[in-house]
């Protein structure tokens, strides 16, 4: 999350915006969030400072999913989320470990804060290198999914899932399906429902990897080979 963290800061963002890590908007705690240091921009489709018109460059993923405007009929609230410090929050980053799935009120409370922060009009990248459980059976995509009035099923073969959010009056989720052992793609950071920034995932996952010893390096390679059937 940190090397996220770094690449966003270092002029993906537009500079108006900036990262930081391990912050916390009222119930939602975010390993990364976006807070935006002045007017909202949702008037802006492109900007010369950075970010990306999503009619422009449509983010590059397998799978857009959109619902139509009628669920949300008379639900549309627009409630910022703020800190003491009254920087805006417009989006979150949130990467997924073991313990959100392994009770019923892991997987409910974290489906429950993600939901929230949509319904409150900040766009969420979730990253879940995690495949489905027993409990979560079509992942915590399709649990979100579901809840927002869609229906999701991971393909067989790529149970791992990066999703990222357009919380706007319709939501929009860009989903990439992935295998154990892939690329991660750069995926969408929504600013606005008119403006992203592809956050690069790979590239952060490697340069973490770097500074892993040696002798970790092996083990996981292993398992994912042992994943591969390999």
């Amino acid at each position: 999350m940190a090397e996220i963290t770094n690449h966003l800061n270092r002029g993906l963002l537009p500079s108006d915006h900036y990262a930081q890590v391990e912050q916390v908007a009222e119930e939602m705690i975010a390993d990364i969030l976006t807070l935006h240091s002045s007017d909202p921009l949702d008037e802006v489709e492109e900007g010369d400072d950075g970010g990306l018109a999503v009619a422009v460059a449509p983010p590059r993923v397998r799978i857009t999913e959109s619902l139509e405007e009628e669920v949300y009929v008379g639900r549309a609230k627009h409630v910022a989320i703020r800190y003491s410090s009254n920087d805006r929050v417009v989006a979150l980053i949130e990467l997924l470990s073991p313990g959100n799935k392994s009770s019923e009120f892991a997987y409910r409370s974290f489906v429950d804060k993600a939901l929230e922060a949509l319904r409150h009009n900040c766009h969420l990248l979730l990253i879940d290198p995690f495949p489905p459980s027993p409990r979560v059976r079509r992942g915590i995509h399709g649990a979100i999914w579901e809840e927002l009035g869609g229906a999701y099923e991971p393909p067989p073969d790529m149970p791992l899932t990066l999703v990222s959010y357009d919380a706007g009056f319709i939501k929009t989720a860009y989903v990439e399906p992935l295998a154990v052992g892939d690329k991660l793609t750069a995926m969408p950071l929504l600013l606005t429902s008119k403006r992203y920034v592809p956050v690069p995932l790979e590239e952060s996952y490697t340069a973490t990897f770097s500074g892993v010893p040696r002798r970790w390096q092996r083990v996981l390679e292993e398992r994912v080979e042992g994943a591969n059937g390999n």
